[in-house]
């Protein structure tokens, strides 16, 4: 059974508040970009295929008071499966991290990803790896009650979210580029966190 990413992505933006959150190429950067607006400046958009958990464990630990979101996709956590291994033993009390599992990779084409044969069970990996609260997600319901369950959590969150692979129809694109998107992440953290991260350009 798969459902709606676009649809799951609503149901977590209706959760969100004041969190971070970091995500992957492709075609959900225009998904959440829609289903959550009030997100927007909060949302590191663009980020590289293997490197979306990674970077959402770093800002974990760097803002131990402030509650992460990955939404990493099956491709990308399959390219850099030793994320696990480290949120295994690091235990981030503040970080939840979604897997949008659509079984393939979307973003040039759609070739399908290891979970397609059915026999590569992410959640099951992340288990082993030490991430204990990783579950798979086969409908809207169950994702709804997990996202619950890992924003309220004090450890490592993991849930796979079992998708379609349908690009919802007739939503705005993006229109910002990666650099631009860097920028208006940083200063929105900034902001709300009242410190400085990158000052004034220098010019000799």
């Amino acid at each position: 059974m798969s459902y709606s990413r676009f649809h799951a992505m609503r149901l977590l933006g209706d959760r969100l508040t004041d969190e971070l959150v970091i995500l992957s190429l492709g075609g959900a950067v225009d998904e959440w970009y829609n289903a959550a607006p009030h997100m927007r400046d909060a949302s590191l958009f663009q980020q590289q295929l293997g490197c979306v958990t990674p970077e959402a464990f770093g800002l974990a630990v760097g803002l131990p008071h402030r509650r992460i979101v990955s939404l990493d996709t099956d491709g990308g956590l399959l390219f850099n499966l030793g994320i696990l291994a480290t949120l295994g033993n690091e235990r981030p009390h503040n970080l939840l991290v979604v897997v949008w599992d659509n079984e393939q990779y979307q973003s040039i084409g759609g070739p399908r990803t290891h979970t397609a044969a059915g026999r590569v069970d992410l959640a099951a990996i992340a288990r082993g790896a030490g991430v204990a609260n990783a579950f798979t997600a086969e409908t809207l319901e169950e994702f709804d009650q997990h996202c619950a369950a890992g924003l309220a959590a004090t450890e490592p969150y993991l849930v796979v979210a079992k998708t379609d692979g349908i690009l919802e129809p007739g939503i705005r694109r993006k229109h910002s580029d990666g650099r631009e998107d860097k920028y208006i992440f940083v200063r929105h953290v900034e902001a709300s966190e009242g410190i400085t991260i990158m000052g004034p350009s220098e010019h000799n």
